[in-house]
């Protein structure tokens, strides 16, 4: 879909045009496997959000047929790949609601599977780009968070411009965060760590939550209790590799 001729909903600012070439997703092989099946046709129609090009009513997108409707902070994610962070965050933080964009099936599958085996009411998934979910399905100043863990780096210079943390794209998330709102990024490649801190400083809607905290940090942050060591960071971290998170928030 040509984002850029697509008249903005009400409250929206209209899409930049660089989301012609850029999307927030790169379509990988894979299999689905039975499990993964099974967890569509069962637990799909509850807990997976069709795209719409309307904005998106949060209450009732996570009603919950047992019990009455309540108004909990919203925390976006962008590609959680298998789903075994987010499932652990939304058991840790069951007060908040979190809507999950991820295009790769399996992964989908995945993270229904594990909705159904540890019982999770608070998660909704879109299997959409998240680019035009961000366009047309989120109010401005309607998010309390967004989690955006190990994107795909593109390790070669040539690739770089493909990375999904590009200013255009954090300017969008930082309209549709509330005020105190947070942008959390995380990341085990240390160039990509130093671009997302160059390109969230520069945003001028955002400031950096470990400046004033932890100055000594050099702009980045402790890793935040919610946030789960997966088992290929703790590979990475036993062969000596770092972990960058980064956290700002909606002035």
């Amino acid at each position: 879909m040509n984002t850029e001729n697509t008249p903005p909903q009400d409250g929206a600012e209209a899409p930049k045009p660089f989301m012609r070439t850029i999307k927030s997703f790169v379509k990988r092989a894979g299999r689905t496997t039975v499990g993964q099946a099974k967890a569509f046709q069962q637990l799909g129609p509850r807990f997976l959000l069709p795209y719409q090009q309307s904005l998106l009513d949060f209450q009732a997108a996570f009603a919950s047929p047992d019990a009455a409707p309540t108004q909990r902070p919203v925390v976006l994610e962008i590609g959680f790949g298998m789903g075994e962070a987010t499932a652990k965050i939304a058991a840790t933080l069951a007060d908040t609601n979190f809507l999950c964009c991820e295009v790769h099936e399996p992964g989908v599958g995945a993270l229904l599977k594990r909705i159904g085996e540890n019982q999770l009411t608070n998660i909704r998934i879109c299997a959409h780009d998240a680019v035009e979910v961000i366009d047309h399905m989120l109010p401005l100043a309607s998010l309390d968070g967004v989690h955006i863990f190990f994107p795909d780096p593109w390790h070669k210079t040539k690739h770089n411009k493909r990375r999904l943390i590009q200013a255009p794209l954090v300017a969008k998330l930082a309209a549709r965060l509330k005020p105190g709102g947070y942008l959390h990024c995380a990341t085990d490649w240390e160039p990509y760590a130093q671009q997302i801190l160059e390109v969230l400083s520069a945003e001028p809607q955002l400031r950096n939550r470990a400046l004033a905290s932890n100055p000594e940090l050099k702009g980045y942050a402790p890793k935040p209790h919610y946030r789960p060591l997966t088992k290929f960071e703790n590979r990475g971290i036993r062969l000596g590799h770092g972990v960058w998170d980064l956290v700002f928030e909606r002035v």
